[in-house]
């Protein structure tokens, strides 16, 4: 291997892209492919097919110093590098676990055209094991495996990879380890070498415990209803505590996206195969799928019925976080797909559903009547729900809302407004854990 290896990508998703582009931008030579046709074609031209801050740029970047390429497939993605990502899907199976077939595949793909020493980087979210079954697929023992975890948020995505807290990778050759790590030698940050095993447990205990926070935090909402205090006093009171920190304690909705859920199931799946009972992990996953229940009690009580027939719910916010257009497991989706089976019909409005809906958003917002304007949802709706924390609906306009709404409610999911100043408008406010 030479000292400026070429880092090829196999699987141009978000985490691929991401992974590809940052990599060129700090200055290597990255070879991009993807079975996609369509999409390659469109990476070629600087078309980003998705919707993350800063992406647009490195790639277009990375294209016109070339040192950036896209090409049709992993074949001549492992020909032409000597160090290879796997960034391909790991969705997950009905059981829990993680479908293994996409990086099967593209291992069983590679396997007879890597150079003779080549890295092959599991990069994709995997279970403890996969650097093996990586391995076995290849079958050369003049390739090693590493395992290499990736920790972006969507939305943040080339921020956290140039900026990022740690870089994590594992092997149980530590030579190769080390070689992959060197590929981060100018960024500035906590490197983590171990063995294979603890690096994919890393990840998946790292998302664990942020989905943790989250569910704690909603559970804590729930309880500030109950008795009667304000959430975001107490998180302020808890989070001020530097053993605990502000970070992930924001009650909402639920989470989702394309992450937490399948990585919470993989790992009570994972522990479980190995004779231990994830109990506490399993308990996450419940106060999970209660919080989104919770959400639809509050628009029931707000029009002042259970039976939805007829009632039109005015929807702000569609993705499953904002700064993305990511509508996988999205917990408005999931809201939104109660109060259809109640009867209500749906308005929704999200800045990235505007226009054309894409063949993949048309697959998830079947049944929903998508809106171009926030005016447009709020028009004639009974009640109006905030279920995604765009910036642009923290200034939304009262008056305008108490105008076209035939209703006069609001259930703010993601605590964005000010309930006095809802209140003062004349309309009435529930939020996730605030004084009545």
């Amino acid at each position: 291997m030479s000292d400026k290896p070429i880092i090829g990508v196999v699987g141009v998703g978000y985490v691929g892209l991401t992974t590809g582009a940052c990599l060129a931008h700090i200055g290597h030579t990255v070879v991009c492919g993807d079975v996609d046709v369509t999409k390659i074609d469109r990476l070629r031209n600087g078309e980003i097919p998705i919707v993350e801050e800063g992406l647009t740029e490195i790639v277009s970047e990375g294209i016109s110093t070339g040192r950036l390429e896209f090409v049709v497939g992993a074949t001549e993605v492992a020909e032409r590098s000597d160090i290879v990502f796997l960034c391909v899907p790991t969705p997950q199976d009905d059981d829990g676990s993680a479908d293994l077939s996409f990086i099967e595949a593209a291992s069983a793909e590679i396997g007879p055209v890597l150079r003779s020493g080549a890295i092959v980087v599991n990069k994709s979210t995997v279970p403890v094991g996969t650097t093996v079954v990586v391995d076995e697929v290849i079958q050369r023992s003049d390739i090693t495996v590493v395992s290499h975890p990736e920790f972006l948020r969507e939305g943040t995505a080339v921020n956290d990879f140039l900026h990022p807290d740690r870089v994590v990778v594992g092997a149980d050759d530590r030579s190769a380890a080390e070689k992959v790590a060197a590929l981060y030698e100018s960024i500035d940050t906590q490197v983590i070498i171990t063995d294979a095993a603890s690096a994919e447990t890393i990840k998946y205990a790292a998302n664990g415990f942020l989905a943790m926070k989250i569910s704690f935090v909603n559970a804590v909402a729930a309880m500030c209803e109950a008795v009667g205090a304000d959430v975001v006093d107490v998180v302020e009171g808890i989070g001020s505590d530097r053993r605990i920190g502000r970070e992930f304690l924001r009650p909402g909705p639920g989470w989702g996206g394309s992450c937490f859920p399948k990585d919470s199931h993989a790992l009570v799946h994972v522990a479980a195969s190995h004779g231990y009972d994830f109990s506490m992990m399993r308990g996450v996953i419940a106060v999970n799928d209660e919080q989104r229940e919770r959400m639809v009690r509050k628009v029931q009580h707000a029009v002042g019925t259970n039976d939805l027939n007829g009632m039109t719910i005015s929807v702000l916010g569609l993705t499953f976080k904002a700064g993305t257009d990511d509508l996988r497991d999205s917990p408005s989706l999931a809201v939104i797909g109660r109060l259809r089976e109640l009867g209500a019909t749906v308005k929704a409005y999200d800045p990235t559903a505007t226009g054309t809906l894409s063949l993949v958003q048309e697959s998830f917002l079947s049944g929903i009547s998508v809106q171009q304007s926030i005016d447009e949802a709020m028009s004639e709706g009974d009640v109006l729900v905030i279920l995604t924390e765009w910036p642009e609906f923290t200034s939304l306009d009262l008056e305008r809302a108490k105008a076209l709404l035939s209703g006069s409610a609001i259930v703010d999911t993601r605590n964005l407004l000010d309930p006095q100043t809802v209140r003062a408008a004349g309309l009435t406010y529930d939020g996730v854990g605030r004084l009545a």
